[in-house]
């Protein structure tokens, strides 16, 4: 069986990042897979309904994303604005794409309140990190979908390699 991919778009070269930006990711298995038609591209943030640019957004008071999905947490913008609505309505969004696509893995970009899976943003807006998991990686890994970060695309290969022999 061919396993389908859930994939950031910005890793895939689409300018869609907070600030207009790509985090385009080189790397072979990328480009092979994309050959072999498994990548089912996303940005729960343009999903969730986002525009490009938009004030860069991180969850508060150094939590993560499985706070916020229980309400427990909040996404705020660099103004301050509430922004947990929007970024919950894209991980929702990505997970019927997810289910849609029968996807279950996903390469999602690290640092990210959406698509962090190793690390995010602590809610000062200082750079500082702090292990963690956005709002889309959580909710996809609450439905049992297995998230590795742009770093991980090696160990990503060797899961699907095991998952297809059996």
């Amino acid at each position: 069986m061919i396993h389908k991919i859930l994939v950031s778009a910005c890793l895939l070269g689409s300018p869609v990042r907070y600030n207009g930006a790509a985090k385009t990711l080189a790397h072979p298995l990328l480009d092979a897979w994309q050959r072999e038609g498994r990548i089912v591209s996303v940005c729960p943030e343009l999903m969730g309904g986002f525009a490009v640019p938009r004030p860069a957004a991180e969850i508060a008071q150094a939590q993560a994303g499985d706070a916020v999905l229980a309400g427990h947490a909040r996404v705020v913008d660099l103004h301050g604005a509430d922004v947990t609505a929007l970024f919950v309505a894209g991980a929702q969004a990505a997970l019927v794409a997810a289910r849609e696509h029968d996807c279950r893995f996903a390469l999602l970009i690290d640092g990210s309140p959406s698509c962090g899976s190793r690390f995010i943003y602590d809610g000062s807006f200082s750079a500082q990190r702090h292990a963690g998991a956005g709002v889309t990686a959580a909710l996809l890994r609450a439905h049992g979908i297995e998230v590795f970060s742009d770093s991980e695309i090696g160990a990503l290969g060797e899961r699907l390699a095991r998952a297809e022999q059996g």
